[in-house]
């Protein structure tokens, strides 16, 4: 009976969903980004052979030599369709499990409560919005505009990109929204009501015309729109900051540096010649490499006892080692690409503070080993923007004719200034209270 129920929600649901009048077209503006200027309808098996098909010898070859290129072509391409096959299949389903009925933990009634409760209680607009690969994505908009506080948060769009197996209804989005900011959620294709499968390329071309729909129908200016990304929503949320620069922030909430390193974790070792090559070709998530192409503000949270983006546990407790935890890497990046003169030399001090266990270790470390002086670095980061003049773009040379201890001050300052450190699972829904703004000089 309860299956039977379930079953009559699903269909009742999808139903009023296809009866919902589009709202926003990706092809309305005229023109509209997509990353690489490709479609992502088409599936590309590699750049040198896009079709997969085997490549024959041009006639005149030896024939020695034509049938071990034939041999070696068919072995390659038998390969590739191998990753193809793996990748469309179990890759998928481990890596967006929220897109299957067999893996998803959330029951459908919740999701139709939790979406009835945005309605009426916050009097949310929900909107079906077509991207580019014709796939419809299920939207949830919540309008603080007109909303009077001190802050004035409702002025902000937070636009939040999903985990793996989350949706708008039960996700991140809630975070935003108890902080009193405007909220924009949306769901992975293939996620909730939201149709197609959720690949890289269909996750980008969503990403955008959400993102279009903020600008052109909901009338927000691109420095109003902050991302807020949670763990797998990381990749969509820095492509979307790489691809609109001029967004007012980019907020990544338990991310990592690159996929592989969690991939190679949870798989034996036996296995690591076909994981890197399958992830590498059909889900590289190159978090770390859009992160730094954005010049806006970014603050990464990194939650202390995430099981997921650490990749090494301690033997006795089984708690996560902190220092393996990837958001380490992703800030390490992040400072290289916009202070390199800083992070080259004084790495090891930032790696020190990031490998502190604790609020106390934390505060040890940067406040009474290295001493940092907060207005004497402020000042000097202030003077150093002042004198580029209108072209204060990355890199900066800030402190390349600093001695060694300001150096290292420095480099902890702006550290503790991109990573705010939260003492939670990766699971658990941000605290409200915990979520913020990035630094802006």
């Amino acid at each position: 009976m309860c299956y039977k129920m379930k079953t009559y929600l699903m269909i009742k649901d999808s139903c009023v969903f296809k009866k919902c009048p589009v709202e926003y077209r990706w092809d309305e503006a005229g023109t509209s980004t997509v990353a690489n200027g490709h479609s992502s309808s088409s599936i590309t098996i590699n750049n040198q052979n896009p079709q997969g098909m085997l490549t024959v010898p041009q006639e005149g070859a030896v024939a020695e030599s034509s049938r071990s290129s034939v041999f070696h072509s068919f072995k390659h391409c038998s390969s590739k369709f191998a990753r193809y096959a793996i990748a469309h299949s179990i890759g998928r389903w481990l890596l967006y499990p929220g897109s299957v009925c067999l893996l998803n933990k959330v029951p459908p009634n919740i999701l139709v409560n939790a979406r009835t409760r945005l309605i009426e209680d916050f009097h949310g607009k929900r909107a079906k919005l077509i991207a580019r690969d014709g796939n419809e994505i299920d939207t949830m908009f919540v309008d603080r505009r007109k909303r009077k506080s001190p802050e004035k948060r409702g002025m902000q769009l937070v636009i939040c990109c999903e985990g793996n197996g989350s949706f708008y209804e039960v996700g991140c989005f809630f975070t935003p929204l108890k902080a009193g900011y405007s909220v924009l959620g949306w769901n992975h294709p293939g996620f909730g009501r939201s149709t197609g499968k959720p690949y890289p390329a269909n996750d980008v071309n969503a990403m955008d015309v959400v993102i279009q729909y903020a600008i052109r129908r909901l009338g927000f200016a691109l420095p109003d729109i902050a991302i807020y990304g949670y763990s797998l929503g990381s990749y969509t949320a820095t492509w979307a900051a790489k691809t609109y620069p001029e967004l007012g922030g980019l907020i990544l909430d338990a991310s990592f540096d690159s996929l592989l390193p969690l991939a190679m974790k949870v798989m034996a070792k036996s296995w690591k010649k076909l994981v890197v090559k399958t992830v590498t070709e059909h889900f590289n998530l190159n978090v770390a490499e859009m992160l730094c192409q954005y010049p806006g503000p970014v603050l990464l949270v990194r939650r202390t006892l995430d099981e997921i983006t650490s990749t090494h546990f301690h033997s006795e407790s089984k708690l996560p080692v902190i220092k393996t935890n990837r958001a380490n890497e992703l800030l390490l990046q992040l400072l290289r690409c916009r202070y390199p003169d800083l992070i080259s030399e004084e790495e090891e001090v930032v790696r020190s503070w990031l490998a502190a266990d604790c609020p106390q270790m934390d505060n040890l470390i940067y406040s009474f080993f290295y001493k940092v002086d907060e207005d004497w670095c402020l000042q000097t980061l202030r003077s150093y923007k002042a004198s580029l003049g209108s072209n204060c773009s990355f890199p900066w040379n800030v402190g390349k004719n600093l001695p060694p201890a300001k150096k290292k001050q420095m480099a902890l300052f702006l550290a503790k200034k991109h990573l705010k450190n939260v003492e939670t699972t990766h699971g658990r829904t941000l605290p409200p209270n915990e979520f913020q703004m990035p630094w802006k000089l």
